[in-house]
């Protein structure tokens, strides 16, 4: 068999375009206000940054081009997304990042032809933003979704939906919510849960308050919301009703991978900054560049970038030919947000006293990619479910049976 790792003419310019925008364009934004999306304008200076992304013929790869977008299957995103991911404000001039990208990506999938119309065409075209709703506090949904308690009720003509979700990005600002909730079963049963398309606007949506974090370079922050008898139409059930769980997988797997694209471009710079100052600085009678002690750190960095960007491209394969690609997912994320870390924090040892300091960017790409070691599943979760497929398929072919 064939295998063909390189991209297409089309693929090529569309990276080579985004790496001298990102670069040019929002780089230096980004470095002016320290990487805090709400001290550069927020909002407001997403729409200009959108702007000048589509002046420049990058903005929305991933989207349908009937909504705007350049239809790029996950393979071809990838080295788009990382060029993206160069710039803490790359994904967001390009319409790209979380949580928008997944909703978008979900419901090009899912919605029907009204519901697109609706809330998929100004998503995709930048015109609002979204946020996904299915994280709750304790002891509701978390990286265990089977614990949800936020319901969905059937009332005449649609449900009413009631609950508390935490940790919702983008909630603040955000056009409209999918919202998961239970409309059967009990917390703990891993069915019926449905999702539920609902305008920010709807009476009993409430954004109660930003969680302040370590990471500043998401919109719309991270938020708890409340839902209060919130009225949802029928026709805006997203997908079918109890079915939520696996529609989920529709998003859930391929934005792991999209986010893992974006932190893999900060990883990259902060790589690269690293290694233009230990080619420059001296020490101890030469060029730290030139110490072995530097150079296994540089060597490490290097091995942990090839290693990631080898486990994106085999789990984009496979979800590309519609496979549900669970182990290939969580493997790429676990590997990848670790070594993303990894490289940035690796990146700090290398530039000394300046490396935690304001007059490089390594300091708050540390705090940016941190938090990914837990968003999306925490690592110790993804493994814990990795190796329980594969365990379990031993059992069923030596005819055990799996629990």
């Amino acid at each position: 068999m064939a295998i063909d790792l390189s991209y297409g003419p089309v693929v090529e310019n569309l990276v080579q375009t985004t790496r001298a925008f990102v670069r040019e364009y929002v780089l230096p934004i980004e470095d002016e206000n320290t990487g805090n999306i709400t001290d550069a304008g927020g909002d407001t200076l997403r729409l200009e940054l959108q702007r000048a992304a589509r002046d420049a013929g990058v903005f929305a790869p991933h989207a349908p081009v009937e909504y705007g977008g350049q239809g790029l299957n996950m393979s071809d995103r990838a080295p788009v997304f990382e060029e993206a991911g160069y710039s803490l404000f790359g994904p967001l001039a390009l319409n790209l990042a979380a949580p928008d990208e997944g909703n978008v990506h979900m419901l090009a999938h899912i919605a029907s032809t009204s519901q697109k119309e609706q809330f998929l065409a100004p998503l995709a075209a930048g015109d609002v933003r979204s946020a996904f709703a299915m994280t709750e506090p304790a002891p509701g949904a978390g990286s265990d979704p089977s614990a949800l308690m936020t319901t969905a009720a059937k009332v005449a003509g649609g449900w009413s939906v009631n609950g508390r979700k935490w940790f919702i990005t983008g909630a603040d600002g955000a056009g409209f919510f999918i919202i998961m909730a239970r409309t059967s079963g009990t917390p703990g049963e891993r069915g019926g849960a449905t999702m539920f398309l609902a305008p920010a606007t709807t009476p009993g949506i409430a954004v109660t308050r930003h969680i302040s974090t370590l990471d500043k370079s998401m919109i719309g922050g991270h938020c708890e919301v409340t839902f209060d008898n919130v009225f949802v139409p029928d026709e805006n059930v997203l997908g079918a009703v109890d079915e939520g769980f696996i529609y989920a997988q529709v998003r859930l797997g391929p934005a792991r991978m999209t986010h893992v694209m974006r932190w893999l471009g900060a990883a990259r710079r902060a790589h690269d900054i690293a290694v233009d100052h230990v080619a420059v600085r001296e020490g101890f009678g030469a060029k730290l560049g030139d110490l072995g002690m530097v150079q296994k750190l540089v060597a490490d960095n290097e091995i942990d970038i090839a290693a990631t960007r080898a486990l994106l491209v085999q789990a984009c394969h496979a979800l590309d030919q519609g496979l549900h690609a669970s182990n290939e997912t969580a493997i790429a994320k676990t590997f990848g947000g670790e070594a993303v870390f990894r490289i940035v924090d690796r990146s700090i040892q290398m530039c000394g006293g300046l490396g935690v300091s304001d007059d490089l960017p390594l300091a708050r790409l540390s705090r940016e990619v941190r938090p990914f070691r837990v968003y999306d599943g925490p690592s110790e979760v993804h493994r814990w479910a990795l190796a329980k497929r594969v365990v379990g398929a031993a059992k069923r072919a030596n005819g055990g049976g799996a629990k």
